[in-house]
């Protein structure tokens, strides 16, 4: 080999040190990659960076052709260059923002920087070649690191975009976590509705009792506790010396060293957290937090949307059985009203007036329309489309043959109790609309004590409406003593502040899916609101939960109607009544009971025959008109034309289609009375009364 040259003195190297051993061992101590190369393009010399760096041995690269580590792609354009810098040779420093690629030993390809130093001008016939991997540069390595980062969030996106299941994006996001930080493994947990405990929902490298399907408490001395009661990033840089939690054994023995936690939220609750875990050291800086809450976010969005989702088909689908269950309901009722009504009559026949045995079957018969219409009417609460029919409510009869039926219904750990203050409890409500909320809260209560407990009623006049009440009441002035307060207690698990804050939502439910509609506390809300009260709730997790149902007393009256009997005897004799109804039974039925009245019918099968029956010189009392009068004009059209050829008559609109009756009872005048189908003769004395008091 060429001796190295003479750059300058040596006068200054210490006495004993060869200049030449100086040099070469400046050449392999130096941390950049070096080559020597001659002009035939041949390694003559290497350093052990440069073997480092391109994966060869020193000897191994020592008369290797540099068009080896050039990549196939640009070997030819890479060819010419060197051709035309040989005759021209020059110095080439690093940063000329030239974008080149080696190629080392085993195919892979890496981002370099090369500064070219002829040595002709030194009387040596080589260039050294000076290769620094740009990847090593801090700055270069971040970039590259946060377009990484950029590149998995952008895939999971569209990812998210495009598949609708959110269990794939679950399953994925630990994967890429995993990959784009170099860590061994990483997991998503998932808060479970009772918030006591987390499941591992998916994982990538699952380390031992972290698999899917794991439960792990939520406690601040677990991984995932420590992140929800922060709900910040939770970051273990070495986990030997982690006091916050007990490292389980199960991390000791997988040689973790590093953690990264940050938190999964669902509209500002965290819902969940995300962990990498790291056996390599691996420093978690910001830029990977960073990282990692994106994904986090990501998946929060996801899973968020897919709640969304599936909340409105439910709500589709719940429409879809009140529009259907309303539509049945219509029919159902007027058969009801033609078996009710005359059953109704039968009964009273003189012939079997003295059979006993007819009499049973009757009654038998009749009793099981009644359960039908009942079952109707649940029907149509459940979809919200139910009329209410206030009337005096005895508090204390009510929550007594409330406790009997749960008594034989409920769990027998279930001890019920009730306790009414006060001789005598009057409610302004409809009755069937009343129980079913207690009903719900009940069946509530009964899910909160799966081991047992108690279900205690208590009643009483308020005395004093809590502040938050008051202003949840539409008449905010209504004075204390105007209330009756109904409370629901259990000693269940009680709830949390986030759960008791949206226990009146639509669709929330804190029940597993398929096992309840979210309906049964919204639909108690709403029912008190209409009712002129309110509702508030009283629970703390592990302390149970009251229910608080505060119902106005009737306005002119402190006993209780009899209004069975009130009806009786009080229709006019000789009330000139037009009937329009579409359905022949049920016109004969209803025929016989204003007969039976002592009314006098005329009737009309559509509008259009009942708008001519209202000539001129008609003398009619009360128009009583079904809504739904098949292609023709509806009854509410009817009734509006009738009251203004004649102001004085009363309109007594009937249906047995709830949504109709919602209809007329938000556009109808407030003199105009609804009667809902099936309906018994009282009740419909008892609506004539009504309305012709009314007009």
């Amino acid at each position: 080999m060429t001796p190295p040259p003479n750059f300058g003195s040596s006068a200054a190297l210490p006495k004993g040190i060869d200049e030449r051993s100086v040099f070469r061992s400046l050449f392999f101590a130096y941390p950049d990659s070096l080559l020597l190369v001659d002009q035939a393009g041949t390694v003559v010399l290497a350093n052990p960076a440069a073997a480092t760096l391109l994966g060869y041995t020193v000897d191994e690269l020592s008369g290797l052709s540099v068009d080896a580590l050039v990549p196939d792609s640009i070997r030819p354009r890479h060819a010419k260059y060197r051709e035309a810098y040989g005759h021209a040779p020059r110095p080439r420093p690093m940063g000329t923002q030239m974008e080149l690629v080696a190629k080392r030993k085993d195919g892979s390809e890496v981002m370099v920087e090369i500064a070219l130093s002829p040595l002709q001008t030194h009387g040596l016939p080589f260039v050294v070649a000076a290769v620094r991997d740009i990847g090593a540069y801090p700055r270069v390595k971040q970039a590259l690191q946060r377009a990484r980062y950029a590149e998995q969030l952008a895939q999971l996106g569209r990812m998210a975009v495009d598949v609708r299941d959110p269990q794939v994006l679950l399953d994925q996001v630990p994967t890429n976590a995993a990959e784009a930080l170099h860590v061994e493994s990483a997991s998503v947990f998932l808060l479970e509705s009772n918030r006591l405990e987390f499941h591992v929902a998916s994982g990538a490298g699952a380390l031992a009792g972290e698999e899917p399907g794991a439960r792990v408490p939520n406690r601040p001395d677990t991984l995932p506790g420590l992140v929800l009661s922060q709900g910040r990033a939770v970051v273990v840089a070495d986990l030997a010396a982690e006091q916050r939690f007990p490292v389980p054994q199960a991390w000791r023995e997988a040689g973790l060293t590093g953690i990264a936690a940050v938190p999964l939220s669902d509209r500002g609750r965290t819902i969940g957290a995300l962990a990498v875990y790291s056996r390599s050291g691996q420093q978690f800086g910001d830029d990977e937090l960073r990282f990692l809450e994106s994904l986090a976010n990501l998946l929060g969005t996801s899973l968020q949307r897919a709640q969304t989702e599936e909340a409105l088909n439910h709500a589709q689908r719940l429409e879809s059985v009140g529009q259907l269950t309303g539509g049945i309901a219509h029919d159902f009722n007027n058969l009801l009203t033609v078996i009710q009504g005359n059953l109704q009559v039968l009964e009273e026949l003189p012939g079997l007036a003295t059979d006993a045995y007819g009499q049973q079957l009757v009654g038998a018969a009749a009793r099981a329309t009644r359960r039908g219409a009942e079952l109707t009417g649940k029907l149509l609460a459940f979809s919200r489309r139910q009329v209410l029919q206030p009337s005096t409510v005895d508090v204390r009869a009510l929550l007594q043959s409330l406790s009997d039926m749960l008594r034989r219904t409920l769990d027998q750990r279930i001890q019920i109790e009730v306790e009414v203050i006060g001789e005598h409890l009057p409610v302004l409500a409809d009755p069937g609309q009343l129980e079913s909320a207690l009903l719900n809260i009940a069946i509530n209560a009964r899910d909160a004590m799966p081991e047992g407990g108690t279900l205690r009623f208590r009643g009483e006049a308020c005395l004093a409406l809590p502040a938050t009440v008051r202003r949840g009441l539409d008449d905010p002035s209504a004075s204390d003593e105007r209330f009756i307060a109904i409370a629901i207690s259990d000693t269940g698990s009680g709830m949390p502040e986030h759960v008791k804050e949206r226990a009146f939502e639509p669709f929330f439910t804190t029940k597993e899916a398929g096992r309840g509609t979210g309906l049964g506390l919204s639909t108690v809300y709403g029912f008190v609101k209409q009712s002129k009260g309110a509702v508030a709730i009283d629970s703390e997790p592990g302390a149970g939960t009251t229910v608080t149902l505060y119902i106005p007393r009737p306005w002119n009256t402190d006993e209780p109607a009899d209004e069975e009997g009130a009806a009786d005897g009080t229709v006019p004799p000789g009330l000139q009544v037009l009937l329009v109804e579409d359905d022949p039974e049920v016109r004969s039925v209803v025929r016989a009971f204003l007969a039976k009245l002592h009314c006098e019918v005329t009737s009309a099968s559509n509008g259009e025959e009942g708008l001519q029956a209202l000539a001129p010189d008609a003398r009619f009392d009360l128009l009583l008109t079904d809504i739904a009068l098949g292609p023709g004009m509806r009854g509410t059209e009817v009734a509006a034309e009738a009251q203004r050829r004649f102001p004085e008559m009363a309109i007594l609109l009937m249906s047995g289609f709830s949504a109709e009756l919602l209809d007329a009872d938000r556009d109808s005048p407030p003199s105009w009375e609804l009667l809902r189908k099936p309906y018994t003769r009282d009740e419909l004395a008892r609506a004539i009364v009504r309305v012709l008091g009314a007009a």
